[in-house]
């Protein structure tokens, strides 16, 4: 028999916290972490994780120092993801999954050159939680963190391994701030979007850690993912589809392994960039695939564009609101800026769901979307 795939624990560590908890109270508020910073000679509002308190968490861990920042922002996230667990790294069973765009970019102001590749990043986390296999880095643009939890979920699936640490992170840095501001894609105010009026990217940082597994620890609010899938544009290196065809792909094959039509879909995270190009795509494709009507949001305006934590982050926040029946307003949105209107979400409210999907795109036309389902 086939095994399910159970979501058994998380964490998320953004600019709103370094739990999970203290980010669905900002959901719930409508608190944002996105302030303006002084950079490149121009002010952009990113969402930067406190590093003070970065120093704290790190210091009560009691761990060597000798890691770079995203190193103990993962291993921040995945310890605190695996307490009062009994699934660990160590054993054989057991796989770890990271995700990340850029890794320790920021290093190589430092010359550290050999930390900068992600292998060097991945074989350190996996080193300090002694994983018996070696680990796996996804690096697929902004799709990473959701490709990652699919390919965590098709590894379960097949029977090769019973638990997956999955964990994406990515850091602000100097060099992802001017790749995007290059593309004019950074925007001067908090980023709105879906929104008729907004203006870029408002980039950040985080980690975001899943664990799955094939045995459930709960039998109370059981949540799964039951479908997952991705896809290419073949469009352009960066723009996306122009008619949203590649990610009403993913998402038609979400459903249907998950043997789901789009009535069954109770609530959509999207990517939800705030971008001209990728909002509109977006819009699109919900609509090829019937979701115009279903409850949309985008969690970017919370804490950002986190790249290749992004998919993670968003995926936690997407099974918090199917484990609580809470769906969360999409901030900065007003007015509708697409040019097929879609269901954006302007208020925090309680709503009975069974279904959640969340969806991302990203760089080169690549697409994701994964399914999360409650079981009774």
């Amino acid at each position: 028999m086939t095994p399910a795939v159970h979501m058994i624990s998380n964490n998320m560590i953004s600019s709103l916290g370094f739990t999970t908890a203290e980010h669905i109270e900002s959901f719930r508020l409508g608190q944002t972490g996105i302030i303006p910073f002084q950079t490149l000679n121009e002010t952009f509002h990113v969402s930067p994780i406190n590093q003070a308190l970065l120093e704290q968490e790190w210091d009560a861990l009691a761990v060597q120092p000798n890691y770079e920042k995203l190193e103990k922002l993962f291993i921040l996230s995945i310890s605190k993801t695996l307490e009062n667990q009994d699934i660990h790294p160590r054993n054989d069973d057991c796989l770890i999954i990271l995700s990340s765009t850029k890794g320790n970019i920021d290093v190589l102001k430092q010359n550290h050159n050999r930390n900068a590749y992600l292998y060097e990043m991945t074989r350190n986390i996996a080193r300090h939680f002694e994983a018996a296999n070696r680990p796996q880095i996804i690096s697929t643009a902004c799709i990473s963190g959701t490709l990652a939890g699919i390919m965590a979920y098709r590894y379960i699936k097949s029977g090769r391994y019973k638990h997956v640490v999955v964990s994406g992170g990515d850091l602000l840095s100097d060099f992802t701030l001017s790749g995007f501001n290059a593309f004019k894609a950074l925007g001067n105010t908090d980023c709105k979007p879906f929104d008729k009026n907004r203006d870029g990217v408002s980039l950040g940082e985080g980690v975001g850690t899943i664990l799955f597994s094939s045995e459930s620890q709960n039998s109370d609010n059981v949540i799964q993912i039951t479908g997952g899938a991705s896809s290419n544009d073949a469009n352009h290196i960066s723009g996306p589809s122009r008619t949203g065809d590649g990610l009403h792909l993913a998402i038609q094959g979400a459903m249907k392994q998950a043997g789901l039509s789009q009535n069954d879909i109770g609530f959509l995270s999207a990517h939800g960039t705030a971008t001209p190009y990728n909002d509109e795509m977006e819009a699109k494709a919900f609509h090829l695939s019937g979701l115009q009507d279903c409850p949309i949001n985008s969690f970017k305006g919370y804490f950002g564009h986190t790249l290749g934590a992004a998919g993670l982050l968003e995926c936690i926040a997407a099974i918090e609101s199917l484990r609580r029946n809470e769906i969360y307003p999409s901030l900065g949105f007003e007015e509708m800026g697409v040019s097929q209107p879609v269901n954006i979400i302007k208020e925090f409210r309680k709503k009975e769901l069974h279904h959640v999907l969340k969806t991302a795109s990203g760089f080169g036309g690549c697409n994701a979307s994964i399914i999360f389902s409650k079981v009774s």
